[in-house]
């Protein structure tokens, strides 16, 4: 029998170890580069010791406590110890500058921040001084010698194990009410300072609910997770923690992204909670390798590939193979799925939670084809953050599925998805004029996104309101939709579609350079860099014809007329992708200012169509 009363995230937790005990709670990989396991027993002494560190800190019910880090262990041990003291987590991105983590800090009125690494804490403390509020820092990586209102987690640990204070935090736990803040997730600030989404235990709790409901037979059985998604964002911290931890599931935590291939190899998951990039990363790196292969095993890729296509009907809509396709899909599966499987540490993946931006229907049928079930879902930090998702006995792939249980999907006149559900935000925090103008009067949330509902009642979402393209002759377009077709070649690694307030649309374009350079070797075409590749006429005119190609069927006013190749990779490292690895369009049209005026001569130099 439960010992607590589950309207709270701790008192959940508490009880799955009460459930699970000495089960396998999280993996990670140690100094030595060997992956050590904690228990849920052990987890559970964790939590309580820094629980009782911030009662010896006085940290009081609805007090704010930042929480500054990469994912790790340590994550949801801060995580689950600030909530079990009542206290609300405030998350930082841990790409974010010092000055951001400074305006989240100061705004959110946090008393205690923890900092991941060395970096982190550094950030901190460069401004330190302008956080008068801010009565101490707990970084989670030892550090190297001891500074000055600093104290290691190691040694929290100890000051907690030392106070006596488990019963009252015991009684906070009981204290605990579903309508009481868990925390405030600060959206990025493109138009202005980041709003902080306040949300309460209800929303969390009811949303985690409302994900298990979607397949309750799925998340019983006994998966393996990777986590490698930030756990500062709204969609790890619910379908990647919160989620694995109220149904019991093991999960290792991934190095970092740039090892993220390795990891997949070491640890095999079983259910993983992804974005697009990492698909279609993996997607153009098997076609790759498939483009350089024998002409023998190319041709054997090839029919595999034409029998995925025929599997998609079968797996999308739960449908058992007969017959004689049932031996061709088996005889494709040993002798090829299975084996790119193995290779990418995908042999046991059964499914794959994709969301946090556009999933390309070409990137969802590869890997539904080959026996992986993608479902791709939807929401916002402001929504809990799901509120649509695939089912695994029906997927549609370009949807992003029927709505969550007790939550309603309506398309305003101007085709803006609108959102009603309990698992909505309280509002953003010192911010009622923000907050009143994101709800109608009758309580649905203004998403930002355009979308359409079919027959059945799945979500496509069409583009995003404050991305639309208006071009100087009135017409509104969708960038996320054409950038999701060009994507479909094999020589395009990104894009990003040009045209607000101009005649036509042009594209910055990043090659998929291993295709490319594949490419260019068998056209004897001779470079010694990636610019030099780029410029090259031949190289240009491929990729004109492929645009072209994959555009061939959108109208006239969505057609690409003019592009330029880039040779560098966009990444959240060098600021043109958001830590969920969407676009940063205002950053992307400042940094490449230059090269996008030249795609617009003055009016009258050239025919404009």
């Amino acid at each position: 029998m439960d010992l607590y009363r589950e309207s709270s995230i701790p008192a959940i937790f508490l009880n799955r170890v009460e459930r699970y005990g000495d089960r396998v709670c999280v993996t990670y990989k140690n100094r030595s580069g060997i992956y050590e396991d904690i228990s849920w027993k052990k987890m559970k002494e964790l939590v309580l010791d820094i629980g009782c560190y911030l009662l010896s800190k006085g940290i009081r019910h609805g007090d704010k406590v930042a929480l500054f880090s990469n994912n790790r262990y340590e994550w949801w041990v801060a995580d689950l110890a600030i909530l079990s003291c009542g206290a609300v987590n405030v998350p930082i991105y841990p790409s974010n500058s010092a000055e951001e983590a400074r305006y989240i800090i100061d705004n959110s009125d946090a008393r205690i921040c923890f900092a991941g690494s060395t970096e982190h804490l550094l950030k901190v403390l460069s401004i330190r001084e302008k956080l008068p509020d801010l009565a101490g820092v707990v970084v989670l990586e030892e550090p190297e010698e001891a500074m000055p209102g600093v104290i290691s987690f190691s040694r929290a640990l100890n000051e907690g194990a030392a106070f006596n204070g488990r019963d009252l935090l015991d009684a906070r736990i009981q204290s605990i009410n579903m309508g009481d803040i868990a925390s405030i997730i600060y959206t990025s600030g493109t138009t202005g300072n980041p709003k902080g989404v306040m949300l309460a235990h209800n929303s969390f709790v009811t949303n985690i609910k409302q994900c298990y409901a979607v397949a309750p037979d799925l998340f019983e059985q006994d998966h393996t997770m990777l986590s490698f998604l930030p756990l500062s964002h709204c969609y790890e911290r619910t379908a990647g923690y919160y989620m694995p931890l109220y149904t019991g599931k093991k999960v290792v935590f991934a190095e970092d992204f740039s090892r993220i291939l390795q990891n997949f190899q070491e640890v095999r998951p079983s259910l993983i909670v992804c974005v697009p990039r990492l698909f279609e990363k993996i997607h153009t790196g098997i076609m790759s390798k498939a483009v350089a292969a024998t002409p023998a095993k190319k041709k054997l890729f090839n029919w595999a590939l034409s029998v995925a296509r025929r599997n998609l009907d079968y797996i999308c809509n739960n449908r058992t193979r007969k017959g004689v396709f049932a031996i061709e899909y088996s005889l494709a599966e040993k002798i090829v799925f299975s084996k790119i499987k193995a290779a990418l540490g995908m042999d046991r993946l059964e499914i794959g939670l994709s969301g946090g931006g556009p999933l390309s229907k070409t990137d969802a049928e590869f890997f539904l084809g080959m026996g992986i079930k993608i479902l791709e879902g939807y929401g916002l930090t402001e929504t809990g953050p799901v509120t649509n998702v695939n089912r695994p006995e029906k997927i549609k792939p370009g949807t992003v599925g029927p709505p969550l249980v007790d939550t309603e999907i309506r398309i305003s006149d101007e085709g803006e998805v609108l959102i009603r559900g309990p698992q909505l935000m309280a509002g953003y925090y010192k911010n009622e004029a923000a907050t009143r103008e994101v709800f109608t009067e009758d309580g649905f949330f203004r998403s930002g996104d355009i979308g359409e509902v079919d027959a059945d009642g799945f979500l496509k979402i069409t583009g995003r309101i404050k991305d639309l393209i208006i071009t100087s002759g009135g017409k509104n377009i969708s960038p996320q939709n054409i950038e999701n077709t060009i994507k479909g070649s094999r020589y395009v690694e990104q894009v990003a579609v040009i045209g607000d307030n101009r005649k036509y649309l042009t594209a910055l374009v990043v090659p998929a350079f291993a295709e490319l350079e594949q490419w260019a070797a068998g056209q004897g075409i001779a470079f010694s860099s990636k610019d030099g590749l780029i410029n090259n006429d031949a190289v240009r005119q491929l990729i004109s014809d492929e645009i072209n190609l994959f555009t061939r069927d959108l109208a006239r006013v969505e057609q690409i007329k003019k592009f330029t190749l880039l040779a560098d990779e966009w990444s959240q490292e060098t600021d043109e992708l958001t830590p969920t690895l969407k676009l940063k369009r205002r950053v992307l049209n400042m940094k490449y200012a230059s090269e996008i005026n030249q795609m617009y001569p003055e009016e009258g130099l050239e025919s404009l169509v």
